[in-house]
Formats: structure tokens, sequence, C-alpha cells
């Protein structure tokens, strides 16, 4: 899943993140696995607004998934759109159930947020999350990635936080050994 790469999260900390989960995105395909892109939307009312006062990503131009993944949208099994951090809707918990997944991996914007919140409730629900920690970047910057990867490896298990060559080389996670 790449969460949330979309240009209203591009900034001078998450930029750099895009050529990584474009390298995750195209060995992903490669492999034949299954890839799903969310894209978050900030309603009129949210908390983000009544809370903390943000109101981004409210124009269609904010919530497009960034020109580099365009190559991959048609081939994506679904694009989530959540009006919440956590992938984990209605939509996507049907597509996880129907597909009988039993893992996740994580890949995007932004590894204390939506990355995070969404590894969180797919453990909560029974499905193994992996975060791909080179391919996920914090608008925040490098203080909140790493925050939340050491929060994630708390939480979740260490053992659960991959590269991206790690997950494709099969030397960890879903496809350790070539069997999943």
């Amino acid at each position: 899943m790449v969460v949330d790469v979309q240009a209203g999260f591009i900034n001078e900390h998450s930029q750099g993140v895009v050529p990584s989960v474009v390298r995750l995105v195209k060995g992903w395909v490669a492999l034949g696995r299954p890839l799903v892109f969310t894209r978050f939307f900030n309603p009129p009312d949210s908390p983000y607004e009544h809370i903390t006062g943000w109101t981004g990503l409210r124009n269609p131009e904010e919530q497009r998934l960034v020109d580099e993944l365009d190559p991959f949208i048609q081939a994506a099994a679904a694009v989530i759109n959540k009006p919440g951090s956590s992938a984990f809707t209605e939509e996507f918990t049907a597509l996880v159930k129907g597909a009988d997944w039993t893992d996740i991996v994580l890949a995007g914007i932004d590894t204390d947020a939506c990355v995070y919140d969404t590894a969180l409730a797919a453990y909560h629900s029974g499905v193994r999350p992996w975060i791909i920690t080179d391919a996920c970047a914090s608008t925040g910057g490098p203080e909140y990635h790493e925050a939340a990867l050491l929060l994630a490896g708390r939480n979740i298990n260490r053992r659960h936080l991959l590269t991206t060559e790690s997950l494709l080389s099969g030397k960890g996670g879903p496809l350790e050994g070539g069997t999943a």
C-alpha cells in the first residue's frame, strides 16, 4: 500500500522519498503483487480543522497522487480515498477481507501519521503490517519519521521495519524465502 504520496504532502522533508516509493512500486508490481494507493482528503469541519487548525488537502490539485505514480494507478487493485489518517476504511477493510490478505506492506507519507496509524489499525485488525523505512517520510522532518519508526518498532515489532531491498529480495517480510 502506498499511503498518501500526494502533491499536497510534498515539501522539503518529503520530496526525496518519491524515487524510493517508485522503486518499491516497480519492484512490487514486477513480482505480481497487488498494489493499493490511498489519497487523503480533509473535509470541511474535520478534526484537523477544528482541533489543529489545518485546512490543507481540500482541493483536487493537493489531493492528486504525484505524477511519478501515474503509470501505476491503472494497475492498482484500488485507490482508497480517506478522510482520516488510517487506510482501514470500510472499503479497504472489505478489500482486505475479500482478498484474504494476512499481511500489508506500507510506504508513503507521513510516517508519523497516516503510515503509522494504518500500521496500528492493521495490527489491531489481525493483519501483519510491514513498514518500508526507506520508502516513507514525514512532512514534519526526519525527526518525526524516526520517532514513528521507533514507536512502530516497539508497538508492532522491530522485525516489521524493512528496507525496499530486503523486502524485494525476500530477505525479510512477507516475501521472505519466496514463500508468500
